[in-house]
């Protein structure tokens, strides 16, 4: 907002546009006189607010509108109107380079629960987990072995060329939620409108060039009858696979190589049976159990020691919560994991266990009756009418669950980092509250919080708005001067792109919308955050609220959005007090 008040105070003559930036400067100005440290740590950054500020005293008024337009009408000769419109842009910039300090004092916790509907942890009675990167986290050496076991496959089962060997996992290619064109062999970026973030295009380890994939396409839209299905894959005629786990990084991976090494020597070959063979082969490393065995045999490379899941355990159940477990991972590799991270007696925290569950289709198939399996991994042939603390089950349904359980609605709080496979049936079709784990939100955090990052996204911010409001110049040198500033934005696009990753950018945002994965996130998790230890931060009683962001029509009357980019949020966790 304040950007705005000093180049506009320059330009504009119309008294109702001087009276409210006035009114907007004394509001900033008093709250930097009247700072106070407890106030201080009540604020937190929000970068809506700071693109919303940007220009809100011209977007939100017909008036100031008309102020700005009135600027074209005057009889400011040619070069005159130049020098006053780059004023207006030095005055911008320098104003909002006075914000930084403002913003970067009160950056993002990145161990904050952040909500996407309100929920009270004070309704909740039974808490739920998946396993895999919910209670364990694993490191960086899975993928490796993931893509290393599956590459191999390709090689020593389907026959293909020996010379895909020297590939190696590379970490930091992909990022989760991207979708890929199985027909085409493209691994692409898509927002949350269906269309594509250009330069996140993908043949093989390449960017394809953006006139290409404009021409592939007839443009950037992806319509929704090739888009992947509900649950992310391709079938049904949907040419598009979501890839939403994180287990699929070492896949998008090993595509991108095999689609590379074809290319690089002239080969040619079907992508749709390219894609089926390395689906299939890292199935094989999961169903077979290569991947289990793998780790098993070194619990302590691939297993981040897990001591503050098992606090966030011990808590719940001194509190007397009900707390479950459905996996889809088998019992013996589960026992190992959670023998380390918690100890021998893991199970007597949980009051159900349900292993090699197969979601989703636990959710939706009701013809699967449970089975319980031995310490020895025996299964029995009984007939299951209750679920009994300290057993161990195999499948099932979630119909039979909540027969047998009665654990129905709002009060159960289920907890795991597939978006599609572990959350969305449960919020859609059953009521229960929903919290997604998303590792990658740590890091994306910090990278939010660095100077360089504040510095350069509320200059596009401001830019932005800057463009917005005095693109109403028609004349030749007012439009060419707007010309520049709209170059200057296009070329600070990718940059905000490559700080997160070169390739493919943000897991949350495209350049400026949200990605399909966040749209999909908002929609099936009532809450989501970095791991499950951020529970630590907050008592039984506390209440996660969403942050009331104004829609495109509403003006920003609440305090949350009022000034300088800073936001009235929950407390942040240092602020709250232990479970």
């Amino acid at each position: 907002m304040a950007p705005w008040s000093l180049p506009l105070s320059s330009l504009l003559k119309h008294t109702d546009c001087l009276q409210r930036a006035n009114i907007f400067c004394n509001v900033v100005q008093g709250l930097h006189h009247h700072y106070h440290p407890l106030r201080s740590r009540l604020w937190k950054r929000n970068f809506r607010a700071v693109s919303q500020g940007v220009g809100q005293l011209l977007s939100h008024e017909p008036r100031a509108r008309k102020c700005a337009a009135s600027v074209c009408s005057s009889s400011l000769d040619g070069q005159n109107m130049t020098e006053r419109l780059w004023s207006v842009y030095d005055e911008t910039k320098r104003q909002t380079g006075d914000l930084i300090s403002v913003i970067t004092a009160n950056s993002v916790d990145p161990d904050t629960i952040f909500a996407n509907n309100e929920m009270s942890l004070r309704d909740i009675e039974i808490y739920g987990f998946d396993y895999d990167y919910t209670l364990a986290f694993y490191s960086s050496h899975l993928h490796t072995l993931i893509f290393n076991i599956a590459r191999d496959i390709l090689v020593t089962k389907q026959r293909y060329p020996e010379g895909l060997r020297k590939y190696e996992y590379i970490p930091n290619f992909a990022v989760r939620g991207l979708h890929y064109d199985v027909q085409k062999a493209l691994l692409m970026k898509i927002d949350a409108f269906h269309y594509i973030q250009l330069g996140t295009v993908y043949r093989g380890l390449h960017p394809v060039p953006d006139e290409e994939v404009i021409a592939m396409y007839e443009g950037c839209h992806v319509p929704l009858e090739i888009m992947s299905d509900f649950y992310g894959k391709s079938s049904h005629g949907h040419t598009m696979k979501q890839f939403m786990d994180i287990f699929s990084l070492p896949e998008m991976t090993l595509l991108s190589c095999v689609n590379d090494f074809f290319m690089r020597h002239n080969i040619d070959y079907e992508p749709v049976h390219l894609y089926k063979d390395v689906k299939e082969a890292i199935r094989d490393v999961h169903v077979k159990g290569i991947m289990y065995r793998a780790v098993e045999a070194d619990i302590e490379k691939y297993i981040c020691y897990g001591e503050q899941s098992h606090a966030v355990l011990k808590k719940l159940s001194a509190q007397g919560k009900k707390m479950f477990l459905i996996t889809n991972s088998p019992f013996d590799f589960v026992d190992r994991g959670m023998n380390y991270i918690v100890g021998k007696d893991w199970r007597d925290l949980f009051d159900v266990v349900i292993v090699q569950a197969d979601k989703p289709s636990f959710f939706n198939d009701r013809r699967k009756p449970f089975r319980r399996v031995t310490d020895k991994g025996v299964l029995l042939w009984d007939r299951i009418h209750r679920l009994e603390k300290g057993q161990i089950y195999k499948q099932g349904n979630l119909y039979e669950f909540l027969r047998l359980t009665g654990w129905r609605g709002s009060k159960v709080l289920y907890f795991g980092d597939h978006i599609y496979s572990d959350l969305a049936d449960l919020t859609l079709k059953h009521g229960w509250r929903t919290g997604a784990i998303i590792p990658e939100l740590r890091k994306e955090i910090k990278i939010m919080n660095t100077p360089e990052y504040v510095r350069m996204m509320t200059w596009l911010q401001s830019l932005t708005g800057l463009i917005e409001q005095m693109q109403v110049h028609r004349d030749p040198t007012s439009r060419a001067v707007v010309e520049e500033w709209i170059k200057e934005r296009e070329a600070m696009k990718p940059q905000t792109k490559d700080i997160f990753n070169a390739q493919f950018g943000s897991l949350f945002r495209t350049y400026h919308n949200p990605t399909y994965f966040s749209r999909r996130l908002s929609r099936f998790a009532d809450i989501y955050m970095a791991s499950i230890s951020c529970l630590l931060n907050y008592d039984f009683q506390h209440t996660f609220f969403p942050r009331r962001t104004p829609l495109q029509h509403e003006a920003p009357y609440w305090p949350e959005h009022g000034s300088a980019g800073l936001g009235v949020s929950s407390p942040a966790p240092q602020d709250q007090s232990r479970v």
